[in-house]
């Protein structure tokens, strides 16, 4: 049977995402690339590796050369310093954009992150239409890719999905996960459904499960196809009786990113 896509790039494969992604991917295209700064092991007859930095722009655009999709999970995982942040995440995401530019590839799924709208309260229960308010430079990174994404489908065709991933994990780790979550299973759901969707454009859409409790509006990214199979209720008993509740005054809890909000500067001196 053809496969969608002959071969897709990865980046960051080496990292917890991209592993399950390896995985999940893979009756989707006969070979994937799978990219990252460090080695990936265990390589299957259907994948091949290529290491290199993001922030190097010609391995960037080589590792791009006959693919005909992008998964760009790659750069700084969370809050670092703004030189990293820069070369990882900004300069890096410029390079995906423009190595589809130039080599032909129509679609990209990014991984932006809750990050990117992390000042916004639960309580207002925004949509994908709000403005962003970062928590970090982190944040800002993923606004900037994002932006970036509007661009090169405006200007040149290329398609994108920017997926706002709010907690991937193989199960909740505290109890903002019961509302955060994202389920390994329907990370590999969403990020399919946006590859193989018949048109996706400059689309924003929020990456959590089916839980009970759902802090933002999902409604407008129906056209992806993505169907949330799982949820945090068998979870839920367990993680309330062994953790107590958040403090409602903290802004960390009215936010939806999290402790991020509170973060300091990455660069400032560190105490002691």
């Amino acid at each position: 049977m053809t496969k969608p896509f002959k071969k897709i790039l990865i980046t960051g494969a080496a990292g917890r995402l991209g592993t399950e992604l390896r995985r999940g991917l893979a009756p989707l295209a006969d070979t994937l690339r799978l990219a990252d700064r460090t080695e990936i092991p265990d390589l299957a007859p259907h994948e091949e590796a290529a290491i290199f930095d993001l922030a190097d722009m010609a391995a960037t655009m080589a590792a791009i050369e006959g693919c005909d999709a992008i998964v760009h999970l790659g750069g700084a995982p969370q809050e670092h310093p703004w030189e990293e942040i820069l070369a990882s995440n900004i300069q890096g995401g410029y390079h995906i954009y423009e190595g589809a530019r130039q080599h032909g590839v129509k679609r990209v799924v990014f991984a932006s992150s809750v990050h990117a709208i992390g000042y916004h309260r639960l309580a207002d229960h925004i949509d994908t239409d709000a403005p962003v308010r970062p928590d970090s430079l982190y944040g800002v990174s993923k606004c900037f890719v994002e932006a970036l994404a509007s661009l090169y489908w405006d200007k040149f065709g290329v398609e994108s999905a920017c997926i706002r991933i709010f907690s991937s994990f193989p199960e909740p780790a505290d109890r903002r996960m019961l509302w955060s979550w994202l389920s390994f299973d329907d990370l590999i759901r969403l990020v399919s459904a946006s590859l193989t969707a018949p048109h996706v454009g400059h689309t924003i859409a929020f990456g959590i499960s089916d839980n009970r409790v759902k802090p933002v509006d999902m409604s407008s990214t129906g056209h992806l196809g993505y169907q949330p199979q799982d949820n945090t209720e068998a979870y839920r008993a367990e993680m309330e009786a062994k953790t107590p509740p958040a403090d409602p005054a903290d802004l960390s809890t009215q936010c939806v990113g999290g402790w991020f909000v509170n973060l300091p500067h990455p660069d400032d001196p560190k105490d002691g």
